[in-house]
């Protein structure tokens, strides 16, 4: 029977086994979620699945450049303090090495790549929880070849931020690059550039601005074209607001003005010419639903059993 992608994630956010041999243990089993877990134990996976249900929200972002190719991950532990392992922080290494190396297409395909141990990146990550005793996923990665990329690491891991320039001229654009990374992981801009604001998005703005006009007696009673032009200078404010190289450069001990004119200033200063092509932000654990410890709740209940 055709299995499909919704069962094996189902199955792997149940276990905390690997995407590959969750397919595989869903063909042995027919699909049966139950029989499939059951499949899982008995080929020795039984610790993984043990930690399964287990909220991963800490861990480390982390971004490097190996052989000129940039890589940013996240990699999610369940507390804090193993994020500051010595063994997880070389695991979490050992990933974007291996995606820097072997160019994984999707996550499926970066557990499935060798690790560089005879080991592949899922049964390393195996290994990692047996060894450290806490759910540890890979969660999401990227990669960027072309151009030079520059990377930046926030509070520890905290915040991964890789910074993609294209650049001429022969000149260093290492601390141009580490200046505008750290206004991205502070500030952590919708868009790069306003071009990549779709008109969806502005018409959204505006239908909003237009709304509050109205709903302001001092606004409303003026005329419409006074109220369109007021709206087109809010949405240049959403810009600088919401949009890296239009917003305004944060170090104003450096230089004042927008992100796209320290870029330029600071590369005709070195003689050369820079390009931002794109920049990548990982936060961890965002977006992931951390779980909420009763304390007393907990302790009641362990009297009880």
């Amino acid at each position: 029977m055709a299995i499909s992608a919704a069962d094996v994630k189902n199955l792997r956010e149940m276990t905390g086994v690997g995407m590959m041999d969750c397919k595989k243990a869903l063909t042995e089993c027919n699909g049966d979620i139950d029989k499939a877990i059951e499949y899982l134990r008995e080929k020795g996976l039984a610790a993984s699945a043990k930690k399964a249900g287990r909220i991963a929200a800490e861990g480390m972002a982390y971004a490097t450049v190996i052989d000129g190719v940039g890589v940013v991950v996240e990699v999610n532990a369940e507390t804090d303090f193993v994020g500051k392992n010595e063994k997880f922080q070389n695991f979490v290494k050992g990933v974007a090495a291996v995606v820097a190396k072997e160019d994984p297409k999707d996550l499926e395909a970066l557990m499935a790549a060798p690790y560089g141990n005879g080991r592949t990146v899922e049964q390393e990550r195996q290994e990692m929880v047996l060894v450290i005793g806490e759910n540890i996923q890979v969660r999401r990665f990227a990669r960027f070849a072309a151009n030079t990329s520059t990377p930046y690491i926030h509070a520890g891991g905290k915040i991964g931020v890789l910074v993609n320039f294209k650049v001429d001229g022969g000149i260093d654009a290492t601390e141009i690059a580490k200046d505008v990374a750290m206004q991205i992981a502070a500030l952590n801009p919708r868009f790069w550039d306003k071009s990549q604001v779709s008109q969806d998005v502005l018409d959204e703005e505006k239908k909003i601005m237009m709304a509050q006009m109205a709903n302001d007696p001092k606004m409303a009673s003026k005329p419409e074209q006074v109220r369109e032009k007021i709206v087109m200078g809010k949405l240049n404010k959403f810009y600088s607001e919401n949009c890296l190289l239009q917003q305004e450069f944060v170090r104003g001990d450096v230089f004042t003005g927008t992100v796209e004119q320290y870029i330029a200033d600071a590369a005709k200063k070195l003689g050369g010419k820079i390009d931002f092509v794109d920049a990548v932000r990982f936060e961890k654990g965002e977006g992931i639903e951390k779980k909420q410890e009763n304390f007393a709740e907990e302790i009641a209940s362990m009297i009880k059993g």
